[in-house]
Formats: C-alpha cells, sequence, structure tokens
C-alpha cells in the first residue's frame, strides 16, 4: 500500500492498529437525532422484538401446551424456533444477511454437511453398540436403550 493517502481516505485506518475502527475515530453517527442513527435505534428495536416474540413461543408452548400436543410435533417445534433464532442471530448479528448470496451459501452448505455427519454419525455409532451387545456370540446382554424407545 502506498504511504500517501488523501486526507479524505480512511485506508490507513484499516492498516495496523485497527483499535481506532472502534475507538469512535469512525463514529458514523455523531447527532443522535440524524435520520441515520433513529433508524439504526428501530432496527435494533426490531430485532429485540422478533427475537422476544420467538422466545416467548416457546416458552409458552414448552410450559402450557407441551403435555397435550404429541411429542414429536412439540419437538418439531422447538426444533423449527431454534433454528429461526439461530439463524436470524447469525444474519444479523454476525452479518451474513449483508453478504452475497454465494458467500452465504459458501458458508452454509458446509455447515449442514457437518450437522449431518454428526447425526450419520451418531446413528452409526448406536447401530454398531446395539449390534455388538446384542450378538449371539456374546454370553453376556448389555441392554442398550435409545432415549427415544419405549420398553
Amino acid at each position: 500500500m502506498s504511504a500517501h493517502h488523501g486526507s479524505d481516505s480512511i485506508q490507513h485506518l484499516y492498516e495496523g492498529d485497527q483499535s481506532k475502527l472502534y475507538s469512535g475515530v469512525m463514529a458514523h453517527h455523531t447527532d443522535i437525532e440524524s435520520k441515520e442513527s433513529k433508524d439504526q435505534i428501530k432496527k435494533i428495536w426490531k430485532v429485540f422484538w422478533v427475537l422476544l416474540a420467538i422466545t416467548v413461543a416457546e416458552v409458552v408452548v414448552g410450559m402450557f401446551f407441551s403435555h397435550s400436543i404429541p411429542k414429536g410435533l412439540v419437538n418439531f417445534f422447538f426444533l423449527a424456533l431454534t433454528i429461526l433464532k439461530a439463524g436470524y442471530i447469525v444474519a444479523i448479528f454476525m452479518h451474513l444477511g449483508d453478504e452475497f448470496k454465494g458467500f452465504i451459501v459458501t458458508v452454509l452448505v458446509p455447515l449442514f454437511l457437518f450437522v449431518w455427519f454428526i447425526i450419520a454419525f451418531l446413528a452409526d455409532g448406536f447401530f454398531w453398540l446395539r449390534m455388538n451387545n446384542e450378538s449371539p456370540a456374546r454370553g453376556d446382554k448389555i441392554e442398550v436403550v435409545a432415549p427415544h424407545a419405549k420398553k
């Protein structure tokens, strides 16, 4: 990078000591009454209300309806709301929602493959453990019960 920077260039703040980026030198909204500041405050409140609504829905279903709804449906509901909340948090706080679609896909595809990898290996491990313990060659039987299986 050239050592000659114009007076309006901020590139030098990104080189070397980046503490200036967060110390107020780069403050975008110096006037709290400006339109940009008010828009940012509206965005923060929107994020708050969306996350609050999802959390309240989870708590209400967990406290009042979890005993009257089939367990599989309750689990699906909680899983869906958890994924929705996690996706919203990643999109807003980690700024993934502001990125190009190609980059989002580049981040999400390996993530989903990794989750699939974990589920597949847990299922495979449980299968081999159960098969090994139920083998007729074993004299001592060890009972392995899946958490969701009924006795």
